[in-house]
């Protein structure tokens, strides 16, 4: 009989300690999100101008662009030690990496056949 009380209560912490691990893991991506979509926002219009200003043969034209998206902000690591982020905009079929630490815009014709 104790032995089942025991196996019981064990099962009601386990239970216990998933469900507020969830609910951690619930409230941090909530949080990350926030800040993501913060860090975004930020970046855009950095980006945006940048973009627009780089010297390339196929010009980038965001705000008098009739198909433009943004791709977003992403993070690519080389190594362990490397992060290297860029924010990418397309705008009719031109696209534009901007480096928000370099504060520096690459523009390219074919957005699947980039490096």
């Amino acid at each position: 009989m104790t032995l089942q009380r025991i196996v019981a209560g064990v099962f009601l912490l386990l239970i216990a300690a998933l469900a507020g691990a969830f609910y951690m893991n619930w409230k941090t991506l909530g949080q990350l999100r926030t800040v993501k979509a913060f860090v975004e926002g930020y970046v855009f219009a950095e980006a945006v101008a940048a973009c627009e200003r780089a010297p390339s043969t196929t010009p980038f034209k965001w705000n008098t662009g009739t198909r433009t998206a943004v791709v977003g902000l992403n993070s690519v690591r080389p190594d362990k030690y490397t992060v290297i982020a860029n924010y990418t905009l397309v705008a009719d079929g031109v696209y534009c990496d901007y480096d928000p630490i370099k504060k520096k815009a690459d523009i390219g014709s074919n957005f699947l056949e980039r490096d």
